[in-house]
């Protein structure tokens, strides 16, 4: 009995013989098979030909992500505030050196998850620190390895604890969340956006998107809302799902001239015809 893993996407499955026949999460139109068909591994596997790799942004935000890259390819964030530490998004390795590091700097008191594409091994995450997986309820169908760290919630806004709140935004998947950090940045407040909201690669500008590798785009409406959504939220920094995007200053000012970028573009107004 194995745990498999896709290696498309990273998802962990439950304990089986062997693997599925199928990723449900890739054979959705979000996400892709890739032309050589679908593989898998295990986390004991994945230990002995990854290892993680770490990146202080600021004091108190980590970057966390897999060397060489796996899968998508995201990498998460532990993100140390003083009334606890999260671990937002998930990436699939999870290693001895990580668990050391991790522990070394005060464990992890929660877990979540911007969207089903970045849940992984989230259960391995949990149980080895002893935490709660916070999950929007919206999304509750792509879990593919329940389990009672799994703790659903719904509506628009979560807080963790003081300062820290989950929102969500919707998009890219329906229970699309982002993290918002009021004590970041020098209290000047962050975000943690997985790719609900998408660093572009000049890390000037976001955009917003269904399906990213099969380019299907949000209506405008979907991404005003996002908008809506982030509007009671100070924040000057904002961090992607990759270790290099980063929006360092005047995050929220570059969130509304995308979100006005956006709207432009896929109403053909502004130029855009």
């Amino acid at each position: 009995m194995a745990l498999f893993i896709c290696t498309a996407c990273g998802t962990q499955y439950p304990e089986n013989v062997k693997p599925p026949t199928q990723c449900v999460i890739c054979e959705e139109e979000r996400q892709y098979v890739p032309a050589r068909g679908q593989s898998w591994t295990t986390l004991e596997a994945l230990q002995q030909s990854h290892t993680n790799t770490y990146r202080e942004y600021e004091k108190g935000i980590i970057g966390i992500g897999s060397t060489p890259s796996f899968a998508i390819g995201q990498r998460a964030l532990l993100v140390r505030t003083d009334a606890g530490n999260i671990l937002w998004d998930c990436v699939a390795t999870l290693d001895d050196a990580t668990v050391t590091m991790i522990e070394g700097l005060g464990g992890i008191d929660a877990i979540a998850i911007s969207h089903p594409h970045f849940y992984t091994t989230m259960v391995e995450w949990a149980r080895v620190f002893a935490a709660r997986i916070h999950l929007h309820a919206a999304d509750k169908a792509w879990i593919m390895r329940n389990d009672p760290a799994v703790e659903l919630w719904d509506g628009e806004t979560k807080a963790l604890w003081d300062g820290v709140t989950l929102v969500r935004c919707g998009g890219h998947f329906e229970g699309g969340t982002v993290l918002h950090w009021a004590g970041g940045a020098g209290g000047r407040g962050v975000v943690c956006a997985g790719d609900i909201l998408t660093v572009t690669t000049d890390r000037r500008w976001l955009s917003f998107m269904r399906s990213y590798p099969n380019f299907i785009p949000l209506s405008a409406r979907t991404v005003e809302h996002i908008g809506q959504a982030m509007q009671p939220f100070a924040f000057e920094t904002l961090y992607g799902h990759y270790f290099d995007r980063v929006i360092a200053k005047d995050a929220k000012q570059v969130l509304e001239k995308s979100i006005a970028r956006y709207v432009a573009a896929v109403n053909g107004t502004r130029g855009y015809e």
